[in-house]
């Protein structure tokens, strides 16, 4: 088996769930299972055009007075059949029971019960976070990561988890500010913001940490490590005093990088992206010249 097979194989179990031959898209938000509505309502109803069945629905359910049941409805991004990653109608499993309750059809009790297994293996991951991190290391491995790479990159979500579970003790709730202090301790740590970093390595929709090389990720961690624990410290309450102890966090791992960087005569940050393709390289090279 090639490589590129083996990747696609373990990416399908992971993004796809099948039900009697269907494939059903899905995606982690919020820490649970989110599924496309269109691949449920198509594996269900058999509809020719169940992007249409769907905005039926939606009126329907509306008209109805299901403005609840509609608002718990998420658009994320999920690949297309070109491909692409495009925004789609996407409900956690809660909310998919009651809309199969909308949907008269013969597969709706078969399709809960399986509904109820997916759901099911993802509670398991919760309750035993080792499971989920032998599946994200699977998957690494099977794009040609190195053991080592991996390792530092297993080690940075844990430091990052311990973040932002410390700023949610500290009252720091709304993403948008999750992300606003994430910038700082980036803007501190290498002088780029994250949106700064991506267009440094040119990077589009991908995960820019998936993309550092051992180095990076390792000042990343860094950064965010000393943030957790200034903010522990010093007691860090409230968005405004949070914002300060990311700063200063950051400039602990600046700093390292800056001399670094002095004593072995070169930077850290790197417009290189891990793992690379062949073809890319011969792109940003014909770019240069």
């Amino acid at each position: 088996m090639t490589k590129n097979k083996k990747i696609n194989e373990i990416e399908q179990v992971y993004k796809l769930a099948v039900f009697k031959g269907k494939q059903i898209r899905r995606t982690i938000y919020n820490n649970e299972w989110w599924f496309s509505v269109v691949d449920v309502i198509e594996a269900l109803t058999g509809a020719s055009n169940s992007r249409r069945y769907w905005s039926d629905l939606k009126r329907k359910l509306k008209k109805e007075g299901y403005d609840q049941l509609y608002e718990n409805i998420v658009q994320l991004k999920l690949e297309s059949p070109d491909g692409k990653m495009r925004e789609t109608d996407c409900s956690n499993t809660e909310t998919m029971f009651r809309l199969i309750q909308s949907v008269p059809s013969p597969k709706a009790e078969p399709f809960k019960r399986w509904l109820a297994r997916v759901g099911y293996e993802r509670v398991k991951e919760i309750e035993d976070p080792e499971l989920a991190t032998k599946r994200t290391m699977m998957l690494y491995k099977a794009k040609g990561y190195s053991d080592a790479w991996i390792e530092k990159r297993m080690r940075g979500i844990v430091i990052r988890e311990e973040l932002t579970d410390e700023w949610q003790k500290r009252g720091i709730e709304n993403q948008k500010n999750y992300a606003i202090l994430t910038a700082e301790i980036s803007k501190a740590t290498f002088n780029m913001t994250p949106s700064e970093y991506k267009k440094f390595k040119n990077l589009n929709r991908e995960n820019l940490r998936d993309h550092m090389n051992g180095l990076e990720l390792i000042f990343s961690m860094l950064g965010e490590a000393s943030t957790t624990e200034i903010a522990r410290n010093k007691n860090s309450q409230g968005f405004k005093e949070n914002k300060k102890s990311a700063k200063q966090g950051g400039e602990v791992a600046g700093g390292a990088r800056k001399d670094l960087e002095k004593k072995s005569g070169r930077k850290v940050t790197s417009r290189k992206n891990y793992l690379q393709a062949p073809e890319d390289k011969k792109l940003l090279k014909g770019k240069k010249a």
